[in-house]
């Protein structure tokens, strides 16, 4: 299985925040410490925010962070959210043209396999990504400071 780009940066951007507990950080900010697009990130916190995982808000104060406590943001919640769908090969696509589709194997085996994948990821939240006493490595990667996000 592989997730989309858009999945893999929303994951980021909520590590980036919860690294940055109380404190509103910008797009922009989240974008250089990943070296990836502003814009797509834009689009990544828009439907973020639109599923609750992140709050934004514009104007003077304004920024992001999360939305709940890291402890309350399930992977599996996060990663349903974020995929357009599971199909991994065609057949388990809405515009299937598989002609075997009828008498395949595949699918559920695929479909049970899916939901092994996000079994796991239900067991986990936010919180285990961030282990305690553990999060000095991110912030040193991503170049997180103790000073307070600029607005």
């Amino acid at each position: 299985m592989r997730l989309t780009q858009y999945t893999d940066f929303s994951l980021r951007v909520l590590i980036y925040l919860a690294l940055r507990p109380g404190q509103r950080c910008r797009i922009r900010e989240i974008s250089e410490a990943y070296g990836i697009s502003n814009n797509h990130l834009m689009k990544v916190v828009q439907r973020l925010a639109a599923a609750g995982f992140v709050d934004s808000r514009r104007g003077a104060g304004g920024g992001l962070q999360l939305g709940r406590p890291p402890a309350e943001i399930n992977l599996a919640d996060v990663v349903s959210e974020m995929e357009p769908d599971f199909g991994m090969v065609e057949c388990m696509r809405p515009d299937n043209a598989c002609v075997i589709t009828p008498a395949c194997a595949l699918p559920p085996l695929l479909a049970r396999a899916t939901r092994a994948y996000l079994d796991v990821l239900r067991d986990h939240t936010l919180a285990d990504l961030l282990p305690n006493g553990k999060v000095g490595p991110l912030k040193q990667l991503l170049k997180i400071g103790n000073e307070p996000a600029v607005m």
